[in-house]
């Protein structure tokens, strides 16, 4: 499966976006959300130096039609509510793939990350476009269990390297040592501990953000 993050600007019209570039301070943080036939419904919980006033704002907002405050303090706030607008729900559910949560939105923009089979990220990306939600895209990259990443014995000789110290400053055991402790060959060890080095560092190279900018349908068949 792949693994997509995505950076999310919200069209002017919605609520959220006016009210999140009104106050660019405040984070809203979507805990839970489930969409209805014509609405939506979400728990969120609001922080920031004006949440008094988004709460306000928010409550007298046309696309709100139900508010119900659940936590307050002078710079946090958690509310259930319908919004009549909730576009980043109806592009998950008609592409049928689910956000995970929680989600951040900021100053017009929310981050999300969705896994799933790359037909479903590419319909997404369709219905994302459908509801005018523009969008840009972090990273793309397969989804791989850590036992897919290593293999039993790469794993092994990675574990046994780290507890004797081998990774230490400065090393408590060099690779003659490490390789009398798991009693293989210094070459064996070696090659065993480069091609586990290579994997685990190309992972980790592939998991940082990206500046490719392509469609994700693009991204989706060239990954």
């Amino acid at each position: 499966m792949a693994q997509a993050t995505l950076t999310i600007t919200m069209p002017e019209q919605v609520w959220i976006q006016q009210l999140s570039t009104a106050y660019p301070n405040a984070t809203f943080r979507v805990l839970a959300a489930v969409p209805g036939a014509e609405s939506g419904f979400a728990l969120v919980r609001i922080t920031g130096p004006d949440v008094g006033d988004v709460i306000d704002d928010m409550n007298d907002h046309p696309q709100v039609t139900e508010l119900t405050l659940a936590q307050w303090s002078d710079d946090e706030a958690t509310v259930h509510f319908e919004t009549t607008a909730p576009l980043l729900l109806f592009s998950t559910r008609d592409s049928g793939m689910p956000i995970e949560l929680p989600v951040e939105i900021t100053d017009g923009e929310a981050t999300i990350e969705v896994t799933g089979s790359r037909e479903r990220l590419a319909e997404l990306a369709q219905q994302l476009e459908n509801f005018g939600l523009q969008y840009r895209i972090e990273h793309v990259r397969e989804r791989l269990h850590e036992s897919q990443l290593l293999s039993e014995r790469q794993l092994e000789v990675v574990a046994a390297a780290v507890d004797e110290g081998y990774y230490d400053t400065p090393r408590r055991c060099s690779l003659t040592e490490l390789a009398e402790h798991l009693g293989v060959a210094k070459s064996t060890c070696s090659e065993t501990l480069h091609r586990a080095e290579e994997a685990i560092i190309k992972r980790f190279v592939d998991d940082l953000p990206g500046l490719d900018d392509e469609p994700l349908e693009e991204q989706l068949t060239t990954n």
